[in-house]
């Protein structure tokens, strides 16, 4: 646990594994870049063996000491996902073992922010209750962008993504959901601010408590490779210029402050500082 202020930041982790392929995830990527910097790279970010990129799936809980506000509810367990190249399929992660371990029951939870509806950020959003997708924490409020959810609830009625129809639709018919501006403050200190290009509705929480701020960026950078090359979007970004603009502008913007950067995928520790490195950004954790 973090103290940030008066708040208190903890990590629920639900998987942390060498996943994906560079050249894959990162269209524009080069072996090249990856082996200059394999040095702080390796072991950590990269799996030396194998060469793929080791992202952590997780949430963050900000309790405020009035509300517990949950963060992006990564891929969830019993979920068909078989369209999907990662192993997320019909997973049973101990998930909510370590939302236990870190002092938070799903009852305590008030909110559920998303920071955009991809299938990794809305999993736990809901859970298999016999047989019906049943909302996870029962008494929360549930917090979407209101630009991100028209944009899913379009795609949806192609019958895709998957995820939508399992981890965010039964949020609205329990009538627990609530849409919302992109730049809606949720609690005193805790904010959306819209971050496009990933996603049309993306946004960023800003969590800030005398004095001390945090940036919970969900997918606005994926891997500290792109402290390097900002300019690297992923094949799930949108928009990847308007998304490599997003990066650029947030990392310059907190680039040598105290301000903390918390990702939702970097490899753990995860959250840290964002400084000046030469002709690129570095990271301090």
């Amino acid at each position: 646990m973090l103290k940030l202020g008066q708040f208190a930041l903890s990590r629920v982790i639900e998987s942390e594994a060498p996943i994906l392929d560079p050249q894959v995830f990162f269209p524009d990527s080069t072996p090249e870049v990856f082996a200059q910097h394999a040095r702080w790279l390796q072991p950590r970010h990269v799996d030396p063996k194998t060469g793929q990129l080791i992202l952590c799936m997780q949430s963050y809980v900000v309790r405020t000491g009035r509300h517990t506000i949950l963060v992006d509810a990564c891929v969830g367990n019993d979920k068909d996902r078989a369209a999907h190249r990662m192993s997320w399929h019909m997973q049973s992660w101990p998930y909510l073992e370590n939302l236990a371990a870190a002092g938070v029951r799903p009852e305590d939870v008030d909110f559920v922010l998303c920071t955009h509806l991809h299938t990794d950020h809305v999993g736990w959003n809901t859970r298999l209750q016999n047989g019906r997708w049943v909302p996870t924490f029962p008494k929360a409020k549930y917090i979407f962008a209101r630009k991100e959810y028209a944009f899913w609830e379009a795609r949806a009625k192609s019958g895709q993504p998957q995820s939508f129809i399992d981890s965010v639709l039964p949020i609205v018919e329990a009538k627990r959901a609530v849409l919302v501006e992109g730049d809606h403050a949720i609690d005193d200190g805790v904010w959306f601010e819209p971050a496009p290009g990933h996603t049309e509705g993306n946004v960023v929480v800003n969590v800030e408590s005398a004095g001390r701020r945090a940036v919970l960026c969900g997918d606005v950078i994926h891997h500290p490779v792109q402290l390097v090359r900002p300019d690297w979007s992923s094949r799930a970004c949108e928009d990847k210029a308007q998304s490599a603009a997003t990066r650029r502008g947030l990392l310059e913007r907190i680039c040598d402050t105290d301000t903390l950067l918390a990702p939702a995928h970097f490899a753990s520790p995860s959250i840290g500082r964002v400084v000046r490195e030469a002709d690129h950004f570095g990271y301090r954790e």
